[in-house]
C-alpha cells in the first residue's frame, strides 16, 4: 500500500521538478560539487546520486536479498549485526566521518574512520578499495555500480558540519525557503505536515520530521541522493543551500 502510494505520487512530483528547473539539452542545471566546481553533465550527476543510494543501502538499491551474515570486517566492538553491517553508511556514517562524526558514540559506533579523505580520489583507486579483502564488494556489486559508488565518494560527499550544527543538530538553513520547496515537491508523497508516510510499523511512528530532528545527517543525505528501492527523487540538481533549507523546514514538522 505504502509502496503503491509512492509510485503514484512520484508521477505528479517529477513533472513539477522538470518544469521548475532551467533545463539545457543534454545537461542538468549547473551544480556545485565539492572540489569539482560547477558540473553540468547529466551523466555525472546521475552517477553521483546512484552512488549515493548505494552508499545508503546497496542491496536495497540493487533489489538484492539482504546479506544474512555480519560483514567479516565489522569490528567485534560494534553493536550491529547482520545485513546492516554491510551498508557503507553503517561504518562511515551519514556525515561521512565515521568514528570522528555523529557515530563517535552510541549504538552505531564501530571505531571505523570516515571517507572524507577519499574526496577527489581517482575513481579506479576507490573501486579497487571497494573490491579489496576488507570491503569484499567485488562479487556482490556489478562493476558499473561500483563506479557509481566511486563517483559519489569522490565527488558527491560534503562536509556536513558546514551545514548542520553538530551540538544542537540544527540545520543552518532558511526554513521559510525550505517550506516553499517542500510544499511544492516533497509534500506530494510525505503530506503537507510530513506525516503521510510512516517509516515504522504502527503503532510506532517515524515521520520525516522525526528523522530530520534526530538524525539530520541522514535526512540531508537522502534529500540530496534519494532513497534506495523506492521512487524518491534526488534534489542534487538544486543548490546545496536549498537542500539545507528543506532540512531546516522538516525539523519544524511533527515528530509524532
Amino acid at each position: 500500500m505504502k509502496s503503491e502510494l509512492l509510485k503514484r505520487s512520484v508521477l505528479f512530483v517529477l513533472p513539477c521538478i522538470a518544469a521548475a528547473l532551467p533545463w539545457v539539452p543534454g545537461s542538468l542545471q549547473a551544480h556545485d560539487v565539492e572540489g569539482v566546481g560547477k558540473l553540468s553533465s547529466a551523466e555525472h550527476l546521475v552517477a553521483i546520486t546512484r552512488g549515493g543510494v548505494l552508499y545508503d543501502k546497496w542491496y536495497g538499491a540493487l533489489g538484492k536479498e539482504a546479506p544474512k551474515t555480519t560483514h567479516p570486517a565489522y569490528p567485534s566492538a560494534g553493536k550491529q549485526k547482520g545485513a546492516s553491517t554491510w551498508r557503507c553508511k553503517e561504518c562511515h556514517g551519514w556525515d561521512y566521518k565515521g568514528a570522528r562524526g555523529a557515530y563517535h558514540k552510541g549504538s552505531h559506533y564501530s571505531g571505523i574512520g570516515g571517507i572524507r579523505n577519499m574526496t577527489h580520489a581517482p575513481l579506479d583507486t576507490i573501486v579497487a578499495t571497494l573490491k579489496d579483502k576488507t570491503h569484499g564488494l567485488g562479487e556482490l556489486i556489478p562493476n558499473k555500480e561500483l563506479m557509481n559508488l566511486a563517483h559519489f565518494i569522490a565527488h558527491g560527499q560534503l562536509d556536513m558540519d558546514v551545514y548542520i550544527d553538530r551540538a544542537s543538530k540544527k540545520a543552518k538553513g532558511d526554513a521559510a525557503n525550505g517550506e516553499r520547496i517542500f510544499q511544492t515537491t516533497c509534500a506530494r508523497c510525505h503530506g503537507s505536515d510530513g506525516k503521510l508516510i510512516n517509516f515504522k510499523s504502527p503503532p510506532k511512528v517515524e515521520y520525516i520530521g522525526t528523522v530530520a530532528t534526530k538524525n539530520p545527517w541522514e535526512t540531508l543525505h537522502k534529500l540530496r541522493m534519494g532513497q534506495p528501492g523506492v521512487p524518491m527523487m534526488s534534489m542534487l540538481a538544486f543548490d546545496i543551500q536549498d537542500h539545507v533549507d528543506v532540512l531546516a523546514y522538516t525539523q519544524t514538522l511533527p515528530v509524532k
